[in-house]
Protein backbone atom coordinates (compact mmCIF):
# COMPACT_ATOMS: atom_id res chain seq x y z
CA UNK A 1 0.00 0.00 0.00
CA UNK A 2 1.27 3.45 -0.84
CA UNK A 3 2.08 6.08 1.74
CA UNK A 4 -0.98 8.21 2.34
CA UNK A 5 0.80 10.47 4.77
CA UNK A 6 0.76 10.75 8.52
CA UNK A 7 -2.98 11.11 8.79
CA UNK A 8 -4.20 7.54 9.30
CA UNK A 9 -7.23 8.51 11.38
CA UNK A 10 -9.58 6.93 8.85
CA UNK A 11 -8.32 3.51 9.96
CA UNK A 12 -9.47 4.13 13.53
CA UNK A 13 -13.16 4.51 12.71
CA UNK A 14 -15.70 3.77 10.00
CA UNK A 15 -17.41 6.18 7.64
CA UNK A 16 -20.82 5.79 9.27
CA UNK A 17 -19.76 6.81 12.79
CA UNK A 18 -19.07 10.42 13.81
CA UNK A 19 -16.51 11.69 16.33
CA UNK A 20 -18.98 11.25 19.19
CA UNK A 21 -19.53 7.61 18.24
CA UNK A 22 -23.06 8.24 16.96
CA UNK A 23 -24.54 6.92 13.74
CA UNK A 24 -23.77 9.18 10.79
CA UNK A 25 -26.25 8.71 7.98
CA UNK A 26 -24.84 8.54 4.47
CA UNK A 27 -26.41 10.61 1.71
CA UNK A 28 -24.62 9.45 -1.42
CA UNK A 29 -24.86 11.37 -4.65
CA UNK A 30 -26.97 9.64 -7.28
CA UNK A 31 -24.49 7.66 -9.40
CA UNK A 32 -24.45 7.66 -13.18
CA UNK A 33 -22.17 6.32 -15.84
CA UNK A 34 -21.16 3.22 -17.74
CA UNK A 35 -20.65 0.88 -14.80
CA UNK A 36 -23.82 2.05 -13.07
CA UNK A 37 -25.80 1.22 -16.21
CA UNK A 38 -24.21 -2.23 -16.33
CA UNK A 39 -25.05 -2.76 -12.67
CA UNK A 40 -28.68 -1.80 -13.30
CA UNK A 41 -29.01 -4.40 -16.06
CA UNK A 42 -27.38 -7.08 -13.90
CA UNK A 43 -29.50 -6.12 -10.90
CA UNK A 44 -32.79 -6.24 -12.82
CA UNK A 45 -31.97 -9.70 -14.15
CA UNK A 46 -30.97 -10.94 -10.68
CA UNK A 47 -34.06 -9.39 -9.10
CA UNK A 48 -36.25 -11.17 -11.65
CA UNK A 49 -34.49 -14.46 -10.90
CA UNK A 50 -34.69 -13.89 -7.14
CA UNK A 51 -38.43 -13.19 -7.26
CA UNK A 52 -39.24 -15.98 -9.74
CA UNK A 53 -37.15 -18.78 -8.14
CA UNK A 54 -39.60 -19.92 -5.43
CA UNK A 55 -42.56 -19.86 -7.84
CA UNK A 56 -40.98 -21.99 -10.59
CA UNK A 57 -41.46 -25.74 -10.40
CA UNK A 58 -39.51 -28.50 -12.16
CA UNK A 59 -41.13 -31.95 -12.12
CA UNK A 60 -43.34 -30.72 -9.31
CA UNK A 61 -40.38 -29.54 -7.19
CA UNK A 62 -39.98 -25.89 -6.27
CA UNK A 63 -36.90 -24.53 -8.07
CA UNK A 64 -35.39 -23.05 -4.88
CA UNK A 65 -36.58 -23.69 -1.32
CA UNK A 66 -34.85 -23.61 2.07
CA UNK A 67 -37.34 -25.08 4.54
CA UNK A 68 -35.17 -25.19 7.64
CA UNK A 69 -37.98 -26.21 10.01
CA UNK A 70 -38.84 -29.36 8.04
CA UNK A 71 -35.22 -29.80 6.88
CA UNK A 72 -36.26 -29.86 3.23
CA UNK A 73 -34.27 -28.02 0.60
CA UNK A 74 -34.78 -27.65 -3.13
CA UNK A 75 -31.86 -26.38 -5.17
CA UNK A 76 -32.23 -26.00 -8.95
CA UNK A 77 -35.29 -28.24 -8.77
CA UNK A 78 -33.48 -31.07 -6.96
CA UNK A 79 -35.03 -31.94 -3.57
CA UNK A 80 -32.66 -32.47 -0.64
CA UNK A 81 -33.85 -34.36 2.44
CA UNK A 82 -32.07 -34.84 5.78
CA UNK A 83 -30.64 -38.06 4.31
CA UNK A 84 -29.01 -35.94 1.58
CA UNK A 85 -27.33 -33.59 4.02
CA UNK A 86 -23.88 -34.60 2.78
CA UNK A 87 -24.85 -33.30 -0.68
CA UNK A 88 -26.04 -30.02 0.79
CA UNK A 89 -22.76 -29.65 2.70
CA UNK A 90 -20.71 -30.26 -0.46
CA UNK A 91 -22.83 -27.69 -2.33
CA UNK A 92 -22.29 -25.10 0.41
CA UNK A 93 -18.52 -25.76 0.47
CA UNK A 94 -18.48 -25.40 -3.33
CA UNK A 95 -20.28 -22.07 -3.02
CA UNK A 96 -17.81 -20.83 -0.41
CA UNK A 97 -14.80 -21.85 -2.54
CA UNK A 98 -16.42 -20.13 -5.54
CA UNK A 99 -16.81 -16.88 -3.57
CA UNK A 100 -13.22 -17.20 -2.26
CA UNK A 101 -11.89 -17.67 -5.81
CA UNK A 102 -13.83 -14.64 -7.00
CA UNK A 103 -12.47 -12.59 -4.10
CA UNK A 104 -8.87 -13.67 -4.70
CA UNK A 105 -9.13 -12.76 -8.39
CA UNK A 106 -11.67 -9.90 -8.52
CA UNK A 107 -11.84 -8.61 -4.96
CA UNK A 108 -15.24 -7.84 -3.45
CA UNK A 109 -17.08 -7.80 -6.79
CA UNK A 110 -19.76 -10.13 -5.36
CA UNK A 111 -20.82 -7.48 -2.84
CA UNK A 112 -21.17 -4.67 -5.36
CA UNK A 113 -22.80 -6.57 -8.20
CA UNK A 114 -24.53 -9.74 -6.95
CA UNK A 115 -25.33 -9.50 -3.21
CA UNK A 116 -29.13 -9.18 -2.63
CA UNK A 117 -28.52 -6.63 0.15
CA UNK A 118 -26.70 -4.28 -2.25
CA UNK A 119 -29.15 -4.85 -5.10
CA UNK A 120 -32.22 -4.10 -2.97
CA UNK A 121 -30.64 -1.11 -1.22
CA UNK A 122 -29.01 0.57 -4.22
CA UNK A 123 -31.33 -0.43 -7.07
CA UNK A 124 -34.70 -0.40 -5.30
CA UNK A 125 -34.82 1.60 -2.07
CA UNK A 126 -32.28 4.32 -2.91
CA UNK A 127 -33.86 4.87 -6.34
CA UNK A 128 -37.22 5.37 -4.61
CA UNK A 129 -35.48 7.78 -2.23
CA UNK A 130 -33.93 9.78 -5.09
CA UNK A 131 -37.34 9.94 -6.78
CA UNK A 132 -39.12 11.29 -3.67
CA UNK A 133 -36.46 13.35 -1.84
CA UNK A 134 -34.06 14.30 -4.62
CA UNK A 135 -30.28 13.98 -4.90
CA UNK A 136 -27.62 14.23 -2.18
CA UNK A 137 -27.98 17.98 -1.47
CA UNK A 138 -31.77 17.88 -1.30
CA UNK A 139 -31.72 14.85 1.01
CA UNK A 140 -29.24 16.50 3.36
CA UNK A 141 -31.34 19.68 3.53
CA UNK A 142 -34.50 17.65 4.17
CA UNK A 143 -32.75 15.68 6.93
CA UNK A 144 -31.66 18.87 8.73
CA UNK A 145 -34.85 20.89 8.38
CA UNK A 146 -37.58 20.92 11.00
CA UNK A 147 -40.62 18.67 10.77
CA UNK A 148 -42.81 20.85 8.59
CA UNK A 149 -45.50 19.84 6.07
CA UNK A 150 -42.96 19.17 3.28
CA UNK A 151 -40.78 16.89 5.41
CA UNK A 152 -43.75 14.99 6.85
CA UNK A 153 -45.21 14.49 3.38
CA UNK A 154 -41.97 13.28 1.75
CA UNK A 155 -40.89 11.10 4.65
CA UNK A 156 -44.39 9.68 5.05
CA UNK A 157 -44.67 8.76 1.36
CA UNK A 158 -41.18 7.25 1.36
CA UNK A 159 -41.68 5.17 4.50
CA UNK A 160 -45.08 3.95 3.28
CA UNK A 161 -43.62 2.79 -0.04
CA UNK A 162 -40.66 1.24 1.80
CA UNK A 163 -43.09 -0.73 3.99
CA UNK A 164 -45.04 -1.99 0.96
CA UNK A 165 -41.83 -3.05 -0.80
CA UNK A 166 -40.55 -4.70 2.41
CA UNK A 167 -43.87 -6.58 2.68
CA UNK A 168 -43.55 -7.83 -0.90
CA UNK A 169 -39.94 -8.91 -0.32
CA UNK A 170 -41.05 -10.70 2.87
CA UNK A 171 -43.65 -12.65 0.85
CA UNK A 172 -40.96 -13.82 -1.57
CA UNK A 173 -38.65 -14.70 1.33
CA UNK A 174 -41.45 -16.67 3.02
CA UNK A 175 -41.97 -18.59 -0.24
CA UNK A 176 -38.30 -19.62 -0.07
CA UNK A 177 -38.65 -20.74 3.55
CA UNK A 178 -42.02 -22.53 3.74
CA UNK A 179 -42.69 -23.05 0.03
CA UNK A 180 -44.80 -21.17 -2.50
CA UNK A 181 -47.70 -23.62 -2.00
CA UNK A 182 -47.96 -22.60 1.66
CA UNK A 183 -47.84 -18.93 0.65
CA UNK A 184 -50.70 -19.43 -1.82
CA UNK A 185 -52.62 -21.32 0.88
CA UNK A 186 -52.19 -18.43 3.31
CA UNK A 187 -53.45 -15.97 0.70
CA UNK A 188 -56.42 -18.22 -0.05
CA UNK A 189 -57.41 -19.10 3.53
CA UNK A 190 -56.46 -15.79 5.14
CA UNK A 191 -54.07 -14.92 7.99
CA UNK A 192 -56.33 -16.30 10.76
CA UNK A 193 -56.23 -19.81 9.33
CA UNK A 194 -52.48 -19.58 8.69
CA UNK A 195 -51.50 -17.60 11.79
CA UNK A 196 -47.98 -19.04 12.17
CA UNK A 197 -47.05 -18.21 8.56
CA UNK A 198 -48.66 -14.77 8.86
CA UNK A 199 -46.69 -13.98 12.03
CA UNK A 200 -43.51 -15.07 10.24
CA UNK A 201 -44.47 -12.79 7.34
CA UNK A 202 -44.87 -9.80 9.67
CA UNK A 203 -41.52 -10.55 11.34
CA UNK A 204 -39.75 -10.74 7.97
CA UNK A 205 -41.44 -7.49 6.91
CA UNK A 206 -40.24 -5.77 10.08
CA UNK A 207 -36.67 -7.05 9.62
CA UNK A 208 -36.46 -5.89 5.99
CA UNK A 209 -38.06 -2.55 6.84
CA UNK A 210 -35.57 -1.97 9.66
CA UNK A 211 -32.62 -2.90 7.43
CA UNK A 212 -33.53 -0.75 4.44
CA UNK A 213 -34.89 2.26 6.34
CA UNK A 214 -32.29 2.55 9.10
CA UNK A 215 -29.58 -0.12 9.27
CA UNK A 216 -28.66 -0.02 5.57
CA UNK A 217 -24.91 -0.12 4.86
CA UNK A 218 -24.28 -1.19 8.46
CA UNK A 219 -25.24 -4.71 7.35
CA UNK A 220 -22.12 -4.82 5.15
CA UNK A 221 -19.87 -3.26 7.79
CA UNK A 222 -21.11 -4.86 11.02
CA UNK A 223 -23.22 -7.94 10.25
CA UNK A 224 -21.59 -9.43 7.16
CA UNK A 225 -18.26 -11.22 7.75
CA UNK A 226 -17.26 -11.01 4.09
CA UNK A 227 -15.63 -7.58 4.44
CA UNK A 228 -13.23 -9.00 7.03
CA UNK A 229 -12.62 -12.10 4.94
CA UNK A 230 -11.33 -10.06 2.03
CA UNK A 231 -8.47 -8.77 4.19
CA UNK A 232 -7.20 -12.37 4.38
CA UNK A 233 -7.94 -13.29 0.77
CA UNK A 234 -6.72 -10.23 -1.12
CA UNK A 235 -3.14 -9.70 -2.15
CA UNK A 236 -1.25 -7.30 -4.43
CA UNK A 237 -2.32 -9.28 -7.49
CA UNK A 238 -6.09 -9.19 -6.80
CA UNK A 239 -8.16 -6.91 -9.02
CA UNK A 240 -10.07 -4.31 -7.04
CA UNK A 241 -11.71 -0.94 -7.44
CA UNK A 242 -8.52 1.00 -6.85
CA UNK A 243 -7.22 4.55 -6.94
CA UNK A 244 -4.12 5.00 -9.12
CA UNK A 245 -2.00 6.74 -6.48
CA UNK A 246 1.05 6.84 -8.78
CA UNK A 247 -0.75 8.97 -11.33
CA UNK A 248 -3.04 10.73 -8.85
CA UNK A 249 -0.31 11.92 -6.46
CA UNK A 250 2.86 12.18 -8.60
CA UNK A 251 5.65 14.22 -7.00
CA UNK A 252 3.64 17.13 -5.60
CA UNK A 253 0.47 15.33 -4.53
CA UNK A 254 -3.14 16.29 -5.15
CA UNK A 255 -4.17 19.84 -5.98
CA UNK A 256 -7.28 21.73 -7.01
CA UNK A 257 -7.74 22.09 -10.74
CA UNK A 258 -6.40 25.20 -12.42
CA UNK A 259 -7.10 25.35 -16.14
CA UNK A 260 -4.23 27.84 -16.66
CA UNK A 261 -1.50 25.44 -15.55
CA UNK A 262 0.05 22.35 -17.14
CA UNK A 263 0.01 19.68 -14.40
CA UNK A 264 2.58 17.58 -16.26
CA UNK A 265 5.10 20.41 -15.78
CA UNK A 266 4.24 21.30 -12.17
CA UNK A 267 4.49 17.71 -10.93
CA UNK A 268 1.01 17.81 -9.45
CA UNK A 269 -1.04 14.62 -9.53
CA UNK A 270 -4.10 14.15 -11.71
CA UNK A 271 -6.37 13.99 -8.65
CA UNK A 272 -7.96 17.44 -8.38
CA UNK A 273 -9.23 16.72 -4.83
CA UNK A 274 -12.87 17.37 -5.79
CA UNK A 275 -14.03 14.68 -3.34
CA UNK A 276 -16.81 13.59 -5.70
CA UNK A 277 -15.64 9.98 -5.30
CA UNK A 278 -16.38 10.38 -1.56
CA UNK A 279 -19.75 12.08 -2.11
CA UNK A 280 -20.99 9.32 -4.42
CA UNK A 281 -19.78 6.43 -2.24
CA UNK A 282 -22.71 4.60 -0.58
CA UNK A 283 -20.38 3.53 2.25
CA UNK A 284 -19.05 7.04 2.92
CA UNK A 285 -15.36 6.16 2.46
CA UNK A 286 -12.51 7.80 0.57
CA UNK A 287 -11.23 5.29 -1.99
CA UNK A 288 -8.00 7.27 -2.20
CA UNK A 289 -7.01 5.86 1.20
CA UNK A 290 -6.68 2.42 -0.37
CA UNK A 291 -8.58 -0.84 0.09
CA UNK A 292 -10.91 -0.71 3.10
CA UNK A 293 -13.28 -3.31 4.53
CA UNK A 294 -16.26 -0.98 3.94
CA UNK A 295 -15.67 -0.89 0.17
CA UNK A 296 -18.10 -3.13 -1.73
CA UNK A 297 -16.57 -2.54 -5.18
CA UNK A 298 -19.79 -0.92 -6.39
CA UNK A 299 -17.88 1.17 -9.03
CA UNK A 300 -19.80 4.39 -8.26
CA UNK A 301 -16.48 6.17 -7.66
CA UNK A 302 -15.12 4.95 -11.02
CA UNK A 303 -18.04 6.47 -12.93
CA UNK A 304 -17.88 9.73 -10.99
CA UNK A 305 -14.11 10.12 -11.34
CA UNK A 306 -14.26 9.37 -15.07
CA UNK A 307 -16.90 12.11 -15.47
CA UNK A 308 -14.72 14.61 -13.60
CA UNK A 309 -11.56 13.65 -15.53
CA UNK A 310 -13.42 14.05 -18.82
CA UNK A 311 -14.72 17.48 -17.80
CA UNK A 312 -11.23 18.83 -16.98
CA UNK A 313 -9.51 17.25 -19.98
CA UNK A 314 -7.50 14.60 -18.11
CA UNK A 315 -7.38 10.87 -19.00
CA UNK A 316 -10.03 8.61 -17.50
CA UNK A 317 -9.14 5.64 -15.31
CA UNK A 318 -7.71 7.44 -12.27
CA UNK A 319 -9.99 5.11 -10.30
CA UNK A 320 -10.49 1.77 -12.05
CA UNK A 321 -10.45 -1.99 -11.73
CA UNK A 322 -6.79 -2.81 -11.18
CA UNK A 323 -4.40 -4.71 -8.92
CA UNK A 324 -1.90 -2.91 -6.74
CA UNK A 325 0.98 -4.45 -8.69
CA UNK A 326 -0.52 -3.13 -11.91
CA UNK A 327 -0.68 0.40 -10.48
CA UNK A 328 2.67 0.44 -8.70
CA UNK A 329 4.81 -1.89 -10.86
CA UNK A 330 2.90 -1.75 -14.17
CA UNK A 331 2.61 -5.54 -14.08
CA UNK A 332 -0.26 -7.03 -16.13
CA UNK A 333 -2.72 -9.36 -14.48
CA UNK A 334 -1.57 -12.98 -14.16
CA UNK A 335 -3.46 -16.08 -13.08
CA UNK A 336 -1.25 -16.98 -10.11
CA UNK A 337 -0.53 -20.40 -8.64
CA UNK A 338 -2.81 -19.54 -5.73
CA UNK A 339 -5.66 -18.79 -8.10
CA UNK A 340 -5.01 -22.00 -10.04
CA UNK A 341 -5.11 -23.97 -6.78
CA UNK A 342 -8.52 -22.54 -5.80
CA UNK A 343 -9.80 -23.22 -9.33
CA UNK A 344 -8.64 -26.84 -9.18
CA UNK A 345 -10.34 -27.35 -5.80
CA UNK A 346 -13.51 -25.72 -7.14
CA UNK A 347 -13.60 -27.97 -10.23
CA UNK A 348 -13.01 -31.08 -8.10
CA UNK A 349 -15.86 -30.13 -5.74
CA UNK A 350 -18.22 -29.44 -8.65
CA UNK A 351 -17.30 -32.82 -10.18
CA UNK A 352 -17.90 -34.63 -6.87
CA UNK A 353 -21.23 -32.88 -6.35
CA UNK A 354 -22.51 -33.63 -9.88
CA UNK A 355 -21.42 -37.26 -9.57
CA UNK A 356 -23.14 -37.73 -6.19
CA UNK A 357 -26.24 -35.92 -7.43
CA UNK A 358 -26.75 -38.35 -10.30
CA UNK A 359 -25.92 -41.37 -8.14
CA UNK A 360 -28.49 -40.36 -5.53
CA UNK A 361 -31.57 -42.58 -5.29
CA UNK A 362 -35.10 -41.22 -5.56
CA UNK A 363 -36.20 -43.55 -2.78
CA UNK A 364 -34.33 -43.66 0.52
CA UNK A 365 -34.94 -46.71 2.73
CA UNK A 366 -33.46 -47.78 6.06
CA UNK A 367 -34.23 -50.99 7.97
CA UNK A 368 -32.72 -51.22 11.46
CA UNK A 369 -32.98 -53.83 14.20
CA UNK A 370 -35.06 -52.67 17.12
CA UNK A 371 -32.58 -51.70 19.87
CA UNK A 372 -32.52 -53.97 22.93
CA UNK A 373 -34.44 -56.80 21.28
CA UNK A 374 -32.94 -60.30 20.93
CA UNK A 375 -33.83 -62.86 18.28
CA UNK A 376 -36.73 -65.20 18.93
CA UNK A 377 -37.22 -68.92 18.19
CA UNK A 378 -40.35 -69.79 16.24
CA UNK A 379 -40.02 -73.54 15.72
CA UNK A 380 -37.28 -74.02 13.16
CA UNK A 381 -37.28 -70.34 12.31
CA UNK A 382 -35.44 -67.43 13.88
CA UNK A 383 -37.25 -64.07 14.01
CA UNK A 384 -35.82 -60.54 14.37
CA UNK A 385 -37.86 -57.35 14.77
CA UNK A 386 -36.97 -54.17 12.82
CA UNK A 387 -38.07 -50.60 12.31
CA UNK A 388 -38.14 -49.20 8.79
CA UNK A 389 -38.30 -45.71 7.29
CA UNK A 390 -38.94 -44.98 3.62
CA UNK A 391 -38.60 -41.49 2.10
CA UNK A 392 -40.06 -40.77 -1.34
CA UNK A 393 -38.03 -37.91 -2.84
CA UNK A 394 -40.01 -37.82 -6.09
CA UNK A 395 -43.33 -36.25 -7.08
CA UNK A 396 -44.81 -39.70 -7.84
CA UNK A 397 -47.20 -41.60 -5.58
CA UNK A 398 -46.16 -45.23 -4.99
CA UNK A 399 -49.32 -47.13 -4.06
CA UNK A 400 -48.18 -50.77 -4.01
CA UNK A 401 -44.97 -50.75 -1.96
CA UNK A 402 -43.79 -53.95 -0.28
CA UNK A 403 -40.62 -55.67 0.97
CA UNK A 404 -38.84 -58.75 -0.38
CA UNK A 405 -35.77 -60.61 0.89
CA UNK A 406 -33.22 -60.69 -1.93
CA UNK A 407 -30.16 -62.31 -0.37
CA UNK A 408 -31.76 -65.19 1.57
CA UNK A 409 -34.81 -67.40 1.61
CA UNK A 410 -37.10 -66.11 4.29
CA UNK A 411 -40.24 -64.15 5.02
CA UNK A 412 -40.86 -60.48 5.84
CA UNK A 413 -43.97 -59.80 7.91
CA UNK A 414 -44.91 -56.16 8.18
CA UNK A 415 -47.05 -54.94 11.08
CA UNK A 416 -50.24 -53.87 9.28
CA UNK A 417 -50.87 -54.33 5.58
CA UNK A 418 -47.98 -55.91 3.72
CA UNK A 419 -48.64 -53.61 0.75
CA UNK A 420 -48.77 -49.88 1.52
CA UNK A 421 -48.51 -46.40 0.01
CA UNK A 422 -45.67 -43.89 0.04
CA UNK A 423 -46.96 -40.57 -1.25
CA UNK A 424 -44.93 -38.05 -3.24
CA UNK A 425 -42.27 -36.22 -1.20
CA UNK A 426 -43.59 -38.12 1.80
CA UNK A 427 -42.24 -40.51 4.39
CA UNK A 428 -43.60 -43.67 5.98
CA UNK A 429 -42.24 -45.73 8.85
CA UNK A 430 -43.24 -48.73 10.87
CA UNK A 431 -42.25 -52.15 12.22
CA UNK A 432 -41.62 -55.48 10.52
CA UNK A 433 -40.41 -59.00 11.38
CA UNK A 434 -37.97 -61.09 9.37
CA UNK A 435 -38.08 -64.88 9.77
CA UNK A 436 -35.43 -67.24 8.36
CA UNK A 437 -35.00 -70.98 8.81
CA UNK A 438 -32.22 -71.53 11.33
CA UNK A 439 -30.49 -74.14 9.14
CA UNK A 440 -29.94 -71.50 6.40
CA UNK A 441 -27.89 -69.34 8.77
CA UNK A 442 -24.15 -70.05 8.92
CA UNK A 443 -23.11 -67.38 11.43
CA UNK A 444 -24.65 -65.60 14.40
CA UNK A 445 -24.69 -62.30 12.45
CA UNK A 446 -25.90 -62.42 8.86
CA UNK A 447 -26.04 -59.50 6.48
CA UNK A 448 -29.36 -59.35 4.63
CA UNK A 449 -30.26 -57.49 1.45
CA UNK A 450 -33.84 -56.27 1.26
CA UNK A 451 -35.65 -54.96 -1.82
CA UNK A 452 -38.33 -52.28 -1.72
CA UNK A 453 -40.74 -52.84 -4.62
CA UNK A 454 -43.65 -50.96 -6.10
CA UNK A 455 -45.60 -53.76 -7.72
CA UNK A 456 -42.94 -55.67 -9.66
CA UNK A 457 -40.60 -52.68 -10.01
CA UNK A 458 -37.56 -52.56 -7.71
CA UNK A 459 -37.29 -49.05 -6.27
CA UNK A 460 -34.43 -49.40 -3.82
CA UNK A 461 -32.32 -51.93 -1.92
CA UNK A 462 -31.02 -51.69 1.61
CA UNK A 463 -29.07 -53.93 3.98
CA UNK A 464 -29.46 -54.87 7.63
CA UNK A 465 -28.08 -57.41 10.12
CA UNK A 466 -29.87 -60.56 11.26
CA UNK A 467 -28.92 -62.07 14.64
CA UNK A 468 -29.21 -65.77 15.46
CA UNK A 469 -27.64 -68.44 17.73
CA UNK A 470 -23.99 -69.10 17.00
CA UNK A 471 -24.26 -72.27 14.97
CA UNK A 472 -26.66 -75.06 14.11
CA UNK A 473 -24.28 -77.17 12.01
Amino acid sequence: MHDVGDDEAFRDTIGTIDEQGKRKFIFPKKPSGKFYDYRKYVSYVLLAILVANPFIKINGNQFMMFNVLERRFNILGFPFWPQDFYLFVILMITGIVFVILFTVVFGRIFCGWICPQTIFLEMVFRRIEYWIEGDRGAQMRLHKQEWNAEKIRKKGIKWTIFFIVSFLIANVFLAYVVGSDQLYLMIKEGPLQQSSNFIALLIFTGVFYFIFVWFREQVCIIACPYGRLQGVLLDNKSINVAYDFVRGEKEEGRAKFNKKEDRSLTGKGDCIDCKQCVNVCPMGIDIRNGTQLECTNCTACIDECDTIMDSVGLPKGLIRYASEDEIEKKEPFKFTTRMKGYTAVLLILIGIFIGMLFLRNDMEATVLRLPGQLFQHKGEKISNVYTYKIVNKTVKDYKDVHFKLISHKGEIKKVGDSHFKVMNQGMTQGTLFIEINQYLLETDKTKLEIGIYNGDVLLETTTTNFLSPRSFN
